[in-house]
């Protein structure tokens, strides 16, 4: 198996709170995407090895729904302080923190950098799409990635997916 990457932008947050954009929760229709994400990966047989996840409440909040949703425990979650603010370079210099065995990882975190770093790793194979939005909330995006997770360079990746929650039968 080559190693994937799966990029995932958190569900979506509640702005009605009156909170700490770091500290900001999951709306309703926010967690059903995220356990809705989390069945439809677990049906597909993309269960991460690893999961990189920024420690925003939101990001949070998806990677654990996400994690029950597929079975796996919360032992599998590696938070990064650094993805909460992350740029492209941080992420990329996160990625090449992944053991060398994780074949499939799973990184939570945010928009614009998921994009950027998306657009950066796959910029051939992309679509704009007509809102102009390549992961809205709780959009998971596969990519066949090379076996060093430590070289990521501009078009290193194939893009294999973009999966969004209104995309599932379920969610709609």
């Amino acid at each position: 198996m080559s190693k994937q990457l799966l990029i995932m932008r958190h569900a979506k947050s509640d702005w009605s709170v009156n909170t700490s954009d770091f500290k900001r929760p999951l709306k309703l229709r926010g967690k059903s995407a995220a356990q809705h994400m989390g069945i439809w990966l677990l049906q597909n047989n993309l269960l991460p090895d690893y999961i990189l996840s920024s420690p925003a409440e939101r990001a949070k909040n998806t990677t654990q729904i996400l994690v029950k949703a597929m079975g796996l425990t919360s032992k599998q979650i590696h938070y990064d302080a650094q993805l909460y603010t992350a740029e492209l370079r941080d992420l990329r210099n996160t990625l090449a923190t992944c053991p060398l065995n994780a074949q499939r990882v799973l990184l939570i975190g945010h928009n614009p950098e998921l994009e950027s770093l998306l657009e950066c790793l796959v910029k051939n194979d992309l679509e704009i799409p007509s809102n102009g939005k390549r992961l809205p909330t709780a959009t998971v995006a596969g990519l066949d990635m090379p076996q060093d997770w430590s070289n990521l360079t501009a078009n290193c990746a194939k893009l294999l997916f973009i999966m969004r929650p209104k995309q599932l039968l379920a969610y709609q």
